[in-house]
């Protein structure tokens, strides 16, 4: 009962803090609205859903649904809900986030034995705006004893653009605390999307003759060979509602290990992880550690970009040189 009263007091000062921050700001139907909800944020462009924030009720923070062009959704419903022509396997992929299978030994990307989760601490901006909206929030990552492993900070702006595209940046900055702070070497992470059951280059369940999906990256790899390669960006591209949609993730220039690994699954998987290199690589375990010491912070920066069409007419590539050029 305790935790229930908690929690319900907890999403109400949410809501109650984000529509102060939001007060002052735009109503209008124009640009990017973002929309405090029970327990998420509404993310709206030209009065039509985006994406919904979620930060609160689950063991990790996350973006579902996310609209691409047209309106079309573009992640796996699953396990946030249940839907007919979709698989039910790993339910720890939850449409569109961040975590990381090894940090100090814990694991926050799956629901294992020595699993831990992500939660969310405050907001530090949320804004509206004709050309962009941006959410910065701050989080804790907890060991299932309870122990703070470290904190983090996110900054998600999302960008009104033309209707055949969707565009926004997702930058995560990790704080150790008194202790060195452990990236481990796992495969299981990190800048993470399941893309619509649709999608799939070899889906796990009958997509009733619906044409495989495709993976192309800026190495020039294609489907199968993509996985744990190194590239600057990788697209994942299939029908959704009987329109070829795609979603690239562009690893940014400054990031560490840049160009990064690619944890990326003909089944619909699809994230960057600059972490993984003893399965990536064949090199010694703990080989992709990487330590932040203490008092210490470390930041990847991702943009990612929802298209219409495969990689080729939606210039990926031209829109991945562009982002590089951009000041950090």
């Amino acid at each position: 009962m305790v935790k229930i009263i908690t929690s319900f007091v907890t999403t109400v000062f949410m809501v109650v803090f984000v529509s102060g921050l939001l007060a002052d700001q735009r109503r209008s139907g124009d640009g990017v609205n973002i929309i405090p909800q029970e327990g998420y944020l509404r993310i709206e462009i030209n009065g039509e859903l985006f994406a919904n924030y979620h930060f609160l009720g689950d063991r990790t923070v996350y973006f579902y649904p996310v609209h691409g062009p047209g309106g079309l959704p573009v992640t796996r419903n699953y396990p946030m809900k249940k839907v007919d022509g979709e698989s039910h396997d790993h339910p720890h992929h939850q449409s569109l986030w961040y975590a990381h299978g090894d940090v100090n030994g814990v694991d926050f990307w799956a629901r294992t034995e020595n699993f831990g989760w992500i939660e969310h601490d405050r907001f530090l901006d949320v804004r509206s705006g004709n050309e962009s909206g941006l959410i910065r929030s701050a989080n804790k990552w907890i060991s299932k004893d309870g122990d703070l492993i470290c904190r983090d900070e996110r900054t998600f702006r999302v960008y009104n653009r033309p209707d055949n595209e969707r565009l926004f940046d997702y930058e995560i900055t990790y704080m150790a605390g008194d202790e060195p702070l452990v990236l481990g070497d796992t495969k299981e992470g990190s800048m993470a999307i399941r893309v619509a059951g649709s999608m799939p280059h070899k889906p796990k369940h009958d997509t009733g003759g619906i044409p495989p999906g495709h993976i192309v990256q800026s190495n020039g790899l294609r489907d199968g060979d993509t996985w744990g390669k190194r590239a600057a960006w990788c697209d994942y591209y299939g029908f959704v509602e009987g329109k070829i949609v795609g979603m690239a993730i562009f690893d940014h220039p400054d990031n560490p290990r840049h160009p990064t690994w690619w944890h990326v699954r003909d089944y619909g998987l699809f994230a960057a992880n600059p972490f993984g290199l003893h399965y990536f690589e064949g090199r010694p375990p703990g080989s992709g550690n990487l330590t932040v010491p203490p008092g210490r912070s470390l930041t990847f920066k991702y943009r990612i970009y929802l298209h219409e069409g495969d990689e080729k007419q939606a210039d990926v590539a031209g829109r991945y040189a562009e982002y590089a050029a951009e000041n950090p």
